[in-house]
C-alpha cells in the first residue's frame, strides 16, 4: 500500500515536553501510540506550538544511537536514504506521517528544530496488532482420573499479535492459575519474521473424578490504542474412555456390547484389542445400555459385567421461522423459534450486533417495523441442567424500503492530476444498485443481502474538481444520492488538526461507522445491520503533501449405574463467541470423565 493511502490511527497520550539542546536531564518523551499497518503522525511539540518550523531534523533512536530520517528546509521536506526513506512524508509545520507501521518501528524518534527558535522533542512510539482468533487443540489421549500428577487437557495458540497478549484458562467458567501438583500452564512465544509474536500455551491438569464434566477454554487478552480487548477460543472437550479391566495375568481379552433398542439383544461394538470404546463425537443414538464380554483363558467360562447405561444429553438444530423474514416499515413480525432436546430446554433472542438479550421464550415479535430493526438476530435454545449445552441459528431480518445512505452532501479535501478513489455505501430492501454522474472505473461488492459498496477511480482534473461527483442508489421502491465536493488541498490546509476533518483516510468506513465502532469484534458484528448504510468517500493522493460435538467421549455420571455424555456441535463456529459474550457470562466447555466396568470376583 501507498504511502498516501495509510489511515491516520495515532493516540497521543501525554503533553509533549520541551528542553533546550544540552540538558543533562532528558525530558518525559510524549507516547503516540498506533496499529501495526497505520499511519502514526509525529509532532515536534505541542500543535499549540509549532508555529513556522521551517528548519527541522527528524531522527530515530535505536539501542540509543540516533541516526537521521528526515529534514525539513524552508518548508520543503526531504527523506534521508535507509529504511524510512519511502514511508516519510511532511504534514504540515513540525508534523511528520510515519505510514504502514511496523512493529520494529517501536522506539524513540526525535525532532531538533532550529528556526525560527532552537528547540528538542522527543516520541515514544509504541506498536499494537491484535492477534488472530485463538485456537484450541485437546489432547486426544484423553485423561485417567488416577493419574498423580498433571496431564496435558488442551494447548492454545495465538498467532501474530503485538505486543505478546497473556493468556487466561478457563475450566467450567473459572479462570485457573496455577497450583502446585494440580495446575500448570506453560506458556511460550516465537518472534515471526515480520515482528509479531505467535503465542502457544499448554494447559495441564490432574483431574478428579468431580471432573468428568469439565469444560476448558483460552482467553486471549491484548490492548490497542482503542482499549483492552479480549477474544476466546471455542469450547473443547478431553476424549474419556471407557475401559474393561479384570486381574488375572494374562488379561483375558474384552470386548464392548450395545444393547439394540429394538431387538434388546447385546451387540458388540468396534473397540481396541484391550477393551477400550471412545466415541469422538458423542451422538444421542449412543445412549443406551453397554457391558463388558470376556472370557477366561484358564477355564474358558465367559466374564460379563454388570449393565451400565450412557446417557447422551442433546439439542437438535434449531429452527427458525420465517427463515428469510422481510417487512414493510409500520407493519409486524413474528419469529419463531424450534429445537429438541432430551431434556427441558430454554429459548432465547439476542440481537446480533450488539449482545443484548431482547426476549426470553420461542417467540421474538415486532410491532411497528422500522429500517432500524433490520439486521441479525439469534436464537439460543439451551439446557438449564448442563451448563454450556446449547445450539443457536441465526436469521437476518429485512425491511422493505428505498435505498438509505448516510449524509446528503460531503466534502472532500484533494490533490489535482492524482488518482482519486470515492467510495458510495448504500442500504435497502430489495438491495439497490449504484451508479455514478461521472467516468471512471467503478466496482462493486455485496457486504450483505441488503447492502452494497460501490468504488470508482478517477483522475482529478479541473472539470472534475469545478463539477464534482454524485453517487445514486436505486431500487425498485426508490432512489437516494450523495453529492461530494471536490477541494484542492495544500500545505496550509494540511494542519494536524485539519487532516482529521479533510477524510484523508483509506478506512471504507464512513465517520458515522467509525463512531459507532468500538473493537475488532464488534465491527465484525456491526457487518450484521441491515438498517445502516454509509457513504465513504476515500483520497488516495501520491503526494509528500497528504498523509485497516465435542468431543464428546464418555463423560460418565458419578452414579454408580449411570453415564451422561453432554452433545454440542461445532458446525456453526460463529457461535462460539455468543454465550461468552460482552455481558462476561464466560462460557462452559468440554466434558470428561472416566469409568472402569470391575470383572474381578
Amino acid at each position: 500500500m501507498a504511502a498516501a493511502n495509510s489511515s491516520l490511527s495515532a493516540s497521543f497520550l501525554s503533553p509533549a515536553c520541551l528542553c533546550v539542546p544540552g540538558e543533562a536531564e532528558q525530558p518525559t518523551p510524549e507516547l503516540v501510540e498506533v496499529e501495526v499497518g497505520n499511519t502514526a503522525l509525529l509532532r515536534c511539540g505541542p500543535s499549540h506550538s509549532l508555529g513556522n518550523l521551517s528548519h527541522v531534523d527528524w531522527f530515530s533512536v535505536y539501542k540509543e544511537k540516533p541516526t537521521l530520517i528526515f529534514r525539513v528546509r524552508q518548508g520543503q521536506g526531504q527523506s534521508e536514504p535507509g529504511e524510512y526513506q519511502h514511508r516519510l512524508s511532511l504534514q504540515g509545520p513540525g508534523a511528520l506521517a510515519l505510514t504502514q507501521v511496523m512493529p520494529h518501528d517501536e522506539r524513540i524518534f526525535l525532532c531538533q528544530s532550529k528556526r525560527p527558535r532552537s528547540q528538542e522533542h522527543r516520541i515514544q512510539l509504541h506498536v499494537f496488532k491484535a492477534p488472530e482468533e485463538p485456537t484450541i487443540q485437546a489432547s486426544a489421549l484423553g485423561i485417567s482420573v488416577n493419574s498423580k500428577e498433571p496431564e496435558e487437557v488442551a494447548t492454545c495458540i495465538g498467532r501474530n499479535g503485538y505486543p505478546i497478549p497473556q493468556v487466561i484458562w478457563y475450566k467450567n467458567r473459572l479462570p485457573l492459575m496455577e497450583e502446585k501438583n494440580r495446575v500448570h500452564i506453560q506458556s511460550s512465544q516465537i518472534v515471526e519474521s515480520s515482528g509479531l509474536y505467535t503465542l502457544k500455551s499448554v494447559l495441564k491438569v490432574q483431574l478428579v473424578k468431580e471432573d468428568k464434566d469439565a469444560r476448558f477454554y483460552c482467553e486471549l487478552s491484548y490492548r490497542l490504542p482503542s482499549g483492552n480487548h479480549m477474544k476466546e477460543s471455542r469450547e473443547v472437550t478431553v476424549p474419556v474412555f471407557c475401559e474393561c479391566l479384570a486381574d488375572g495375568n494374562p488379561t483375558p481379552p474384552f470386548s464392548i456390547h450395545k444393547q439394540n433398542p429394538s431387538t434388546r439383544e447385546m451387540e458388540e461394538e468396534r473397540s481396541t484389542d484391550n477393551g477400550l470404546l471412545v466415541l469422538e463425537p458423542a451422538q444421542k443414538q449412543h445412549s443406551g445400555l453397554y457391558e463388558c464380554q470376556g472370557l477366561d483363558l484358564e477355564t474358558m467360562i465367559p466374564l460379563l459385567s454388570e449393565p451400565q447405561e450412557l446417557l447422551v444429553n442433546y439439542v437438535s438444530d434449531v429452527d427458525v421461522s420465517p427463515a428469510a423474514p422481510a417487512g414493510q416499515e409500520g407493519s409486524s413480525l413474528t419469529l419463531t423459534c424450534k429445537a429438541e432436546s432430551n431434556q427441558a430446554l430454554e429459548f432465547q433472542w439476542l440481537r446480533e450486533k450488539t449482545g443484548q438479550v431482547l426476549e426470553k421464550g420461542p417467540v421474538l415479535h415486532f410491532d411497528h417495523l422500522k429500517r432500524e430493526i433490520g439486521g441479525g438476530y439469534r436464537c439460543v435454545a439451551s439446557v438449564p441442567s448442563v451448563p454450556g449445552l446449547n445450539r443457536t441459528q441465526l436469521v437476518n431480518v429485512a425491511i422493505f424500503g428505498p435505498p438509505w445512505m448516510a449524509s446528503k452532501k460531503r466534502k472532500v479535501w484533494v490533490k489535482e492530476n492524482t488518482m482519486l478513489n470515492l467510495s458510495c455505501e448504500a442500504s435497502g430492501h430489495p438491495r439497490p444498485t449504484i451508479s455514478w454522474n461521472i467516468n471512471g472505473t467503478a466496482s462493486e461488492e455485496y457486504q450483505d443481502s441488503q447492502r452494497v459498496l460501490s468504488t470508482l477511480n478517477v483522475l482529478v482534473t479541473p472539470e472534475l474538481l469545478e463539477r464534482g461527483a454524485e453517487c445514486t442508489a436505486s431500487n425498485s421502491l426508490g432512489r437516494n444520492s450523495t453529492i461530494i465536493i471536490l477541494e484542492l488541498v495544500s500545505l496550509t490546509t494540511l494542519t494536524p488538526d485539519s487532516s482529521k476533518t479533510a477524510g484523508l483516510s483509506t478506512s471504507t468506513a464512513s465517520p458515522h461507522a467509525r463512531a459507532n465502532s468500538t473493537s475488532t469484534e464488534k465491527r465484525l458484528r456491526e457487518q450484521e445491520s441491515k438498517g445502516v448504510v454509509i457513504v465513504a468517500v476515500i483520497v488516495c493522493i501520491l503526494v509528500l503533501a497528504v498523509l485497516g460435538a465435542t468431543p464428546a467421549t464418555l463423560p460418565l455420571s458419578c452414579c454408580p449405574s449411570e453415564f451422561v455424555v453432554e452433545v454440542k456441535s461445532d458446525k456453526l463456529p460463529e457461535e462460539m463467541g455468543l454465550l461468552q459474550g460482552s455481558s462476561g457470562d464466560k462460557r462452559a466447555p468440554g466434558d470428561q470423565g472416566e469409568k472402569y466396568i470391575d470383572l474381578r470376583h
